[in-house]
């Protein structure tokens, strides 16, 4: 068990916690939510033991061991990926490295033959013969090879130290677990593992993330942080939302019942205070009147932006035809063969762990790379905007934010175009901040206000949900479903996935595709999929074992 008792931090004069009193229980999973900004990653590192709060402590119980998801990326590079992922366990670590460093000696005396056996002890103890093989499977669950685990940090992408690194969280059952976006360059595949991972974790659990069908697959509770304060609720995200707005309506109609309530006795008051033979019921209504209190109802600090992509005309039957496209770059076969038809009702979600072959795809589309082999072709009546997932060049110039919107909007208006950052959240003089200084999330919401303005009917999505806070994931999901024109979308939200498309393209490790007209929970569950998935699985396997 972990608890936060009186717990209050303060930023300058800001109080970013105020006196904050919260359990976590065993067994439970806690989904940790609150707008960006609320403390949300705060409170994690005040639970760690990372931040120290300005007053009030954090109490866990004697003897459990806590593990935190760490972003460092760089902190193990001259480790091997299994050393880094047992470095979970770090006493356990320890004891294997005293172990190894005494049998390497040449001297080897009577007291390192003492102490070796003190080791083997403890190290028999932690389970520490199935270490190797426990941090194997979790490496594999998320989709690190096993030829990949001897290999150093520093010769891995980033992509990959992630998993590494969530691994490493998850190693040797810790009692408290706490994980800061742990679903963040995880591919969809690698979330439906950690998920389950979760679901049958029996200790402590407390997570923060973006992602709302990882947190209604996984919590069991969920900690709303809202003004400073942190309000505990029992159930999921869904469960959460739910309860909150049946709260806040609870409180709006006895507030209205209250202020009925005020105005029959100010009434009476007003026209019966003079009255010598009312007098004393005027006074009795004026004590009633005294005692009636408002119920406070403060507004969330959540904010939603407004995404409505509205196209500035109708597409034709003729959207997308894909001939026999193939891509080789660096020596790998990125794209092999691939073709299909999109018609003007099609949504397509392209799922799977190679990323690489997504993105060069939506490159080759959106006319920024041209193909190996074969051809495509945009029908007569289409408008294309593209989401590209890495866009440090787009942001790399000194122009204000409404300067380079107006490029893209038929109406050179700056009143027009602040309008659509307006529904991105950017106020007042936000229009005029420059490129290059805007943080993530920022970047993300020029981006969609970009594509808001072209007014196109076929619309690109390369991973636009990532550095978006819940809000402004919800409202893109809602602003996918009602776009009336044709997608093409990578996404890592489960939820966006499953409510926006109509049609699974899978890309497959060598590059070729599975296309299926389904939703993404059918597709999971194909039986179909599942078989070509079991020919892959076992083709790789072959191929490493020889």
């Amino acid at each position: 068990m972990i608890s936060a008792n009186n717990v209050t931090l303060r930023l300058g004069k800001k109080a970013l916690f105020e006196d904050v009193n919260i359990k976590f229980t065993e067994g439970s999973c806690y989904g940790l939510i609150g707008a960006n900004g609320a403390g949300k990653s705060t409170f994690l590192k005040i639970l760690s033991g990372e931040l120290e709060p300005t007053n009030g402590d954090v109490v866990i119980t004697p003897g459990q061991r806590l593990s935190f998801l760490k972003q460092d990326h760089f902190q193990y590079d001259n480790f091997t990926v299994l050393d880094t992922v047992i470095m979970g366990n770090q006493k356990l670590y320890d004891i294997m490295k005293e172990k190894d460093a005494i049998y390497a000696k040449e001297d080897f005396t009577d007291e390192d033959g003492i102490r070796a056996s003190e080791l083997e002890a403890e190290f028999a103890e932690m389970d520490g013969w199935n270490a190797e093989a426990d941090a194997a499977t979790l490496l594999n669950g998320l989709g690190i090879s096993t030829e990949e685990h001897a290999s150093y940090m520093k010769d891995l992408q980033g992509a990959l130290k992630v998993k590494i690194l969530l691994a490493q969280a998850l190693f040797g059952s810790p009692d408290i677990l706490l994980l800061d976006e742990p679903t963040n360059h995880l591919d969809l595949d690698a979330i439906a593992w950690l998920e389950e991972f979760l679901i049958n974790f029996n200790n402590t659990v407390i997570v923060v993330s973006h992602d709302r069908y990882f947190l209604n697959k996984v919590c069991t509770h969920t900690a709303d942080i809202d003004y400073g304060k942190i309000q505990l609720y029992a159930g999921n995200y869904d469960f959460w939302y739910e309860s909150s707005q049946l709260l806040i309506r609870q409180m709006k109609e006895a507030n209205k019942k209250k202020e009925e309530k005020i105005k029959e006795l100010q009434e009476f008051i007003s026209r019966f205070s003079a009255n010598a033979s009312k007098s004393k019921q005027a006074t009795s209504r004026k004590r009633a009147l005294e005692k009636i209190q408002l119920d406070e109802i403060r507004p969330s600090s959540r904010k939603y932006p407004y995404i409505d992509f509205r196209p500035g005309r109708e597409i034709g039957n003729e959207v997308l035809t894909v001939d026999h496209i193939s891509k080789t770059i660096d020596g790998v076969r990125v794209l092999d063969q691939v073709s299909f038809i999109m018609g003007h009702d099609d949504k397509i979600a392209f799922v799977g762990s190679n990323e690489f072959a997504k993105t060069t795809l939506f490159k080759i589309l959106a006319g920024e790379m041209e193909p190996d082999e074969g051809s495509y072709k945009w029908g007569v009546t289409t408008s294309q905007s593209y989401f590209p997932k890495d866009n440090t060049e787009i942001f790399n110039n000194d122009l204000a934010i409404t300067d380079w919107l107006t490029q893209f909007s038929e109406i050179k208006d700056a009143t027009y175009v602040r309008g659509f950052l307006g529904r991105m959240l950017f106020a007042g003089d936000d229009g005029m901040k420059k490129m290059k200084v805007l943080s993530g999330g920022e970047k993300v919401r020029v981006l969609l206000s970009r594509m808001m303005i072209e007014g196109s009917n076929v619309l690109i999505f390369d991973e636009p949900t990532d550095h978006l806070d819940m809000e402004a994931i919800t409202a893109l999901n809602n602003g996918m479903i009602k776009f009336p024109g044709t997608i093409l979308f990578a996404c890592r939200d489960h939820q966006v996935v499953q409510t926006t498309a109509n049609r699974i393209i899978e890309f497959m490790p060598d590059g070729t595709i599975i296309d299926k007209v389904t939703t993404y929970d059918e597709y999971l569950d194909s039986d179909e999929m599942a078989r070509k998935r079991q020919v892959y699985s076992m083709s790789e396997s072959d191929a490493a074992d020889n």
